[in-house]
């Protein structure tokens, strides 16, 4: 991903690149991060336009509907919205590097699966926002990931896709990048136990050496500093620009 600013209001949208798709994101958005993972594992050639989505600008909304990001937009100024739906659509507009299963009952297992990865994902925003050492919480964190430690141990493979990341790992990645913000605000106790977790953890380091990954990648430091940030009721969007 690039360092550009976020636009905010009483900006102007830049226009359309010839050849390119547009997507609308934001830096630290873990639901456009999945559209920048889907297009860099692609390997499809697209631009980004970053959004502030405390001062939206006015045009946004005729891109985006429900006012959000990620939206992707065509030449012909086409536009998809909701993170699934996009990159679902991404995987069947360009068959090269299919990231969904072909086998129907697979891929529908791996819907399911990303469908429940939403416990984990509600579990871990209440433990961030919560403002005391819940273990309880904690519990709840790690009880929405056996389900994946169970899986990975089924599939045998070092990727829920296989050899490689496939979908359900990128749909899944932008939280379990996040995963070590917890250690640093609440305490080394909030980490993944070694001995309940050992499959998803060497999933989660082939994951960051992936070179798709790679682009969109950001320390936990730097989540952090952004969650803080927001958190204050003054997000800073453009940490990195």
């Amino acid at each position: 991903m690039g360092s550009s600013k976020h636009l905010t209001v009483g900006s102007k949208a830049p226009p359309l690149e010839k050849g390119k798709l547009r997507l609308y994101s934001m830096r630290f958005c873990p639901y456009a991060q999945r559209i920048h993972l889907v297009l860099d594992a692609k390997k499809i050639s697209y631009d980004v336009v970053y959004v502030n989505l405390s001062q939206k600008p006015e045009w946004l909304q005729e891109k985006s509907p429900l006012g959000k990001v990620p939206c992707i937009e065509f030449e012909n100024g086409d536009t998809l919205y909701e993170s699934l739906i996009i990159a679902e659509y991404l995987d069947e507009a360009y068959p090269e590097h299919r990231l969904l299963p072909t086998n129907p009952l697979t891929k529908a297992k791996d819907k399911l699966l990303t469908e429940r990865f939403n416990d984990f994902i509600t579990s871990m925003y209440k433990l961030l926002i919560d403002k005391t050492v819940n273990k309880d919480l904690f519990d709840e964190v790690l009880k929405g990931l056996e389900i994946f430690e169970r899986e990975l141990n089924k599939r045998g493979t070092p990727f829920f896709g296989g050899s490689q990341p496939g979908m359900l790992d990128l749909m899944i990645w932008p939280w379990c990048e996040r995963a070590d913000v917890l250690r640093i605000l609440k305490g080394k106790e909030f980490v993944l136990p070694q001995d309940r977790f050992s499959r998803l953890l060497k999933w989660r380091t082939a994951m960051q050496e992936d070179e798709s990954v790679k682009g969109s990648y950001l320390d936990a430091e730097i989540h952090v500093k952004y969650l803080q940030s927001r958190q204050a009721g003054a997000p800073q969007y453009d940490l990195l620009a």
